[in-house]
């Protein structure tokens, strides 16, 4: 009886595996296709890497442009959530402030985070402009930072809190200061934090689109700007669209290759504590 029901919970999760996984199978599938085949709706095919060559090689194509715009901003303004998520939580939940002081921020910070994105890119275009900020790496890293570190603050704040006040008390008393005591002491504890919302800190970044669409000009346009350019009024490179696509995940499944076990732990350890 045990091994039946194994067996029909396997076969529901294969179910759900394979609902999940095939768009991306079927968008690296058409990233092989000609666009003949793919708009005959060919199933059997013989491959070839036309879309890729016209994606990273092609004169018109600024899709590495804009993969290089992507992995400097997702990487600088991740780095930049972490370190203010890290002392904002530290100072929220280490340095005694009220706790009217601590709910209106963190109260806040929910109302911001389900706030559109799309409603507040008029209001950065016209103050970035303004300030000299538009079309600029600067500009998209602080309107990133920005989305991002509600989230991570939620997340930061959950690991802090709960590191035990004995360690940090005993720190104190050996003259730390607030840096040693953030280096040595809340740091290393709160690593699988870090790496849970450093890591969904670069999706989200890499996935932003509104924002970007409008903070950005065509030397600052990131990856989802670059695949979006591919459907014209006119016509719809199909093709070139599915190979950026199939290209544009390489990095967060490298990432979740890599640092899977510190998401699930940072993940559970923050629900569990």
């Amino acid at each position: 009886m045990k091994s039946r029901q194994s067996v029909f919970r396997h076969l529901i999760l294969v179910l759900f595996a394979l609902v999940v996984l095939f768009p991306f199978g079927w968008i690296v599938a058409a990233s092989f296709k000609t666009q003949i085949d793919l708009l005959m709706g060919k199933f059997l095919f013989t491959p070839n890497l036309q879309g890729y060559r016209d994606v990273l090689f092609s004169g018109t194509s600024d899709f590495t442009r804009n993969f290089t715009n992507s992995l400097v901003i997702g990487t600088i303004s991740t780095a930049l959530v972490l370190l203010v998520a890290t002392l904002g939580a530290y100072s929220l939940y280490r340095m005694r402030w009220p706790g009217w002081v601590l709910h209106s921020l963190l109260g806040w910070s929910v109302v911001f985070h389900m706030v559109p994105p799309i409603t507040l890119a008029g209001a950065w275009y016209t103050l970035f402009r303004t300030v000299g900020l538009d079309d600029t790496w600067l500009g998209l890293i602080l309107a990133h930072t920005t989305l991002n570190l509600p989230m991570a603050l939620w997340m930061m704040g959950v690991f802090v809190r709960n590191v035990p006040s004995e360690l940090v008390e005993a720190a104190q008393l050996d003259n730390a200061r607030t840096p040693d005591i953030l280096r040595f002491v809340i740091v290393p504890l709160v690593r699988p934090g870090l790496a849970a919302a450093g890591i969904l800190s670069f999706i989200f970044s890499w996935n932003e689109f509104a924002v970007t669409l409008t903070l950005s000009q065509r030397s600052t346009a990131t990856v989802p700007i670059g695949i979006g350019k591919y459907a014209q009024e006119n016509t719809i490179a199909f093709t070139e669209m599915a190979a950026a696509s199939t290209l544009s995940i390489l990095p967060a499944v490298i990432l979740l290759l890599f640092a899977q076990r510190f998401i699930v732990r940072g993940l559970t350890s923050g629900a569990l504590k």
